[in-house]
């Protein structure tokens, strides 16, 4: 199964040892090839609560469950609930884990209700992983109480296959939920996509979600085999091809990312730090090591017969029935570092599903539109970094690089100017012959 944050960071983040546990099973647990499970995701629109979290939410064979993870004991004395932590001690419980898992659904449920995506089947579930016998109550079914004895892959399997069974069958008068769109609403909300520190090459911070067009994207890239995915500048090819990466990796296949810029390796290295993901340039590529999967950035410099060649021999199956995934930038970056063949890109796209990331995630607004009046590039849509307006900078004589980072100091040193009307986050410097443009 799919686990999205991946094993390795739900091991560094997760607040019990028993959601650890819990996960490393779900990653392994076998009869749905479909199966994704997010782990600790905040929901908005509780019963009672202004922000909820679940444990866990999955989509397991077309059914949404919401798990409620809870390690050491579990107690109901005179009408209250109460964990039991290692000591012995006893911590008092607003709720039982079933009702703290019911209510969880029903915000979900009422989050993507809200969204138009239509009923879907849901069912709200409890893992207490170090009990012996689960408390039997009329207000669950006993089935969607797992325990000790649940805590094996194929029993996991087993459960979850159980549960889903037990979902309640659609309505005949309601707008059923199309099971891909469900997904990519789930990617969307429960995908937290990185912010790169370019200077120091560190994750600095999350985007609060990923963009509908990042969720759409990391959903197909799940699953299918070969993807074309085509965005501008801006648009966060480079980071959806790292989170994608670190899923193929936690599901134990050999993963190749692949690039022709030798720079690229120092981006990529901070973000998918501790997998077992070869960074290699395309230059340093050899036939004599392939790959189950193969994930290639800036593929537009890579598009001729003997790069695509070159791709289909590192790749188990080759390209033709391999599992690669090709990151392509169609705008004004082709050609600019190596050559591009269209011919050759029409029998590549014609081998795999094509997707688009339309939303410019990097640069404000006003550079957006800039760089597409003046360039007339295709930098996706503006939608998610407000900024000051552009302003031009007129320079004497031709300008230069060393004039572009004279003005970029200066911007660095007079820091973003005061959050007026929504917008605090200056624009990047612009520097062209005979005047730049800039912005505080």
């Amino acid at each position: 199964m799919i686990l999205v944050p991946d094993l390795t960071d739900i091991e560094k983040n997760a607040t019990s040892d028993a959601e650890r546990r819990i996960a490393r099973l779900l990653r392994e647990a076998g009869g749905d090839p479909d199966a994704v499970a997010f782990h600790s995701v905040k929901l908005r629109s509780h019963a009672y609560k202004q922000q909820a979290e679940a444990d866990f939410v999955l989509l397991w064979k077309k059914v949404v469950i919401v798990i409620e993870a809870k390690g050491s004991g579990i107690r109901k004395h005179d009408g209250v609930w109460y964990s039991i932590d290692r000591r012995g001690d006893w911590h008092k419980l607003a709720t039982s884990p079933m009702e703290q898992a019911q209510s969880a659904m029903y915000a979900l449920q009422k989050i993507l209700r809200g969204e138009g995506v239509g009923w879907f089947a849901h069912e709200a579930a409890v893992i207490t992983p170090d009990i012996d016998t689960p408390p039997h109550s009329v207000e669950w079914q006993p089935t969607h109480w797992l325990s000790r004895s649940d805590m094996s892959i194929a029993e996991l399997s087993r459960a979850l296959d159980t549960i889903a069974g037990s979902a309640q069958k659609p309505p005949a008068d309601r707008k059923l939920a199309r099971t891909e769109d469900l997904r990519t609403r789930l990617f969307g909300h429960f995908t937290r996509m990185p912010v790169i520190d370019a200077q120091r090459g560190a994750v600095i911070e999350e985007q609060n979600r990923a963009t509908a067009g990042q969720a759409r994207v990391l959903a197909s890239l799940a699953r299918n085999p070969r993807v074309l995915v085509f965005g501008g500048a801006g648009t966060g090819k480079s980071l959806v091809l790292a989170e994608a990466a670190k899923q193929e990796a936690d599901q134990g296949k050999s993963v190749l990312i692949t690039f022709r810029s030798p720079a690229l390796r120092d981006f990529f290295a901070p973000h998918i730090g501790g997998r077992d993901i070869d960074l290699l340039p395309f230059g340093l590529l050899e036939a004599a090591k392939t790959y189950d999967v193969a994930f290639v950035d800036e593929a537009q410099d890579l598009m001729t017969a003997e790069g695509m060649d070159k791709i289909g021999g590192v790749v188990v199956g080759g390209r033709g029935a391999g599992r690669w995934r090709m990151f392509l930038d169609m705008n004004n970056q082709a050609h600019v570092d190596g050559h591009f063949d269209r011919d050759v890109l029409e029998i590549v796209a014609s081998e795999a599903l094509s997707v688009d990331l339309d939303l410019n995630v990097r640069n404000t607004r006003a550079i957006v539109h800039m760089v597409q009046e003046y360039l007339g590039a295709d930098v996706g849509d503006p939608g998610i970094v407000h900024g000051e307006k552009v302003r031009w900078r007129t320079v004497e004589g031709d300008s230069d690089l060393s004039g572009a980072e004279s003005v970029a100091l200066e911007l660095v040193a007079d820091g973003p100017a005061p959050k007026t009307s929504g917008s605090s986050v200056p624009d990047p410097v612009h520097h062209r012959k005979k005047r730049t443009a800039d912005s505080s």
